[in-house]
């Protein structure tokens, strides 16, 4: 590999960064299956690629969006009703100790700060976390199942698959962003895939052209040297 090749992998990995205001210009069928070909290159144990993927665009899509909506939307107006959707897995901790709690309040409040949400204004928090579930108008989602056979393993095998779709999308100018957000209500989103009982949602991808112009997507996340987490022992 030549110092060009290098450069526009690197370019591809580190331009990378979760787009939430998308254009609905369509993706043809033939590039999303160039992206999926590539990503399906990634590691796994014993080669079991245990990774399904379920592409939703055009009426789907829109089946989708309205009926996560929906509840999320009666979810605000009755938070109890939240208990009856939980996730099959913990993506995040219990309980936040630093630094990982102070790197995601940063993370939420630069981006409301964006936004011009102010802490305390409900209404508008909730409005933008709905934005989740209309995929910020991406045209195509992507979800990402594995089967409920397989160990803690093959999370770890999905998700490096799930990074090189997202790096293979942005070398052909698309953007991305992955979502955990649809996790809690895995019963519906799996009812209207058809998808197996035996499969297990883990997350979600909008994928599309980013909208240039919208202020949201100026907000990119900062990242720790390498200096800051690793250790080298000789």
């Amino acid at each position: 590999m030549n110092l060009e090749q290098v450069r526009l992998v690197d370019e591809a990995i580190t331009s990378r960064h979760s787009v939430r205001a998308f254009l609905n210009t369509p993706i043809e069928k033939q590039i999303i299956k160039d992206i999926l070909n590539v990503a399906g290159r990634a590691p796994s144990g014993t080669n079991t690629q245990p990774w399904k993927v379920y592409v939703v665009t055009g009426q789907k899509r829109e089946e989708m969006i309205q009926k996560v909506c929906q509840t999320q939307i009666e979810i605000f107006k009755t938070p109890e009703l939240a208990t009856q959707y939980q996730e099959t897995f913990l993506y995040y901790p219990e309980k936040w100790v630093s630094p990982f709690i102070d790197r995601r309040r940063e993370n939420g409040w630069g981006l409301y700060g964006l936004l011009g949400i102010q802490k305390g204004e409900k209404e508008k928090m909730a409005a933008q976390h709905l934005r989740n579930y209309q995929l910020f108008d991406a045209p195509v989602a992507l979800f990402f199942t594995l089967n409920k056979a397989m160990g803690i393993g093959a999370k770890m095998d999905i998700s490096m698959m799930i990074q090189n779709v997202m790096v293979a999308a942005k070398a052909r100018g698309l953007d991305t962003c992955p979502q955990a957000a649809w996790n809690p209500f895995h019963s519906i989103v799996l009812e209207v895939l058809n998808a197996p009982e035996d499969e297990d949602l883990i997350c979600a991808i909008a994928l599309g052209y980013a909208d240039p112009d919208h202020i949201v997507n100026t907000f990119i996340t900062p990242r720790e040297s390498a200096d800051n987490f690793s250790v080298f022992l000789d």
